[in-house]
């Protein structure tokens, strides 16, 4: 499974944990450490899945969950240390889908996480990843870009593609040059500035495509795959 997940938490003990599970059993992962950042990440990224805690700053989780139902039907779960019936039928009322209380067990909160995928429709999109409007399918080697009205296929070396499909499983994480080699690259084209060179051919085919600014460098460290702002 690669569905997409957003974290929701502002303990980072909690969400270390989380995203540690969630990851192993092949969810793809983003964080937020405040409400604000939460539903701007939902906005952006178009989540299969969201874990929200209650209490955090900015806006809390009810907050949160209210306009995520306006905008859709994105599948939450909520986290949290507030374990009156009260509070879970609030949640329920709101509109989440499920309502874990802390502590909790993370294999099962994977597993819940599973479960209402499945309920929503989501558990077979295994084979594809999306970041904002780029669509990438794994079992065919394409990738489109939805730009001005149509569906633009991206014409991809295996090497491109591989990089594109391995940083669009953690969309908006900083990708060292050297996991990039180690990830994407057979082992005799194995230098930091071949990845420079293949970097930079995706990133003009993503821009031609119709997604300029997806694919950026961060000076010092390596590459990163981000949304449209």
């Amino acid at each position: 499974m690669n569905a997409l997940a957003i974290i929701a938490e502002d303990d980072s003990e909690i969400v270390e944990i989380l995203d540690a599970y969630m990851t192993r059993e092949g969810f793809r992962t983003v964080r937020a450490a405040d409400g604000k950042t939460a539903i701007d990440l939902h906005l952006v990224l178009k989540p299969d899945l969201m874990l929200l805690d209650v209490t955090m700053p900015r806006l809390d989780g009810w907050e949160v969950l209210a306009e995520i139902r306006r905008r859709g039907d994105t599948p939450v779960i909520m986290i949290t240390a507030l374990d009156k019936d009260i509070d879970r039928l609030q949640g329920l009322r709101i509109g989440a889908d499920d309502y874990i209380v802390k502590p909790f067990n993370p294999i099962e909160v994977v597993a819940r996480a599973k479960a209402v995928l499945r309920r929503a429709g989501l558990g077979n999109a295994a084979g594809v990843l999306r970041v904002s409007r780029l669509t990438i399918d794994l079992d065919s080697y394409q990738a489109r870009v939805e730009a001005n009205g149509e569906n633009k296929a991206v014409p991809l070396t295996l090497t491109e593609f591989r990089l594109l499909a391995h940083m669009a499983r953690a969309p908006m994480k900083v990708f060292a040059r050297g996991e990039l080699v180690d990830a994407c690259l057979p082992g005799g084209d194995a230098l930091d500035r071949t990845v420079d060179s293949h970097v930079s051919n995706l990133r003009r085919k993503l821009e031609l495509a119709g997604a300029p600014g997806m694919l950026s460098g961060v000076r010092g460290v390596g590459y990163r795959l981000a949304a449209e702002q």
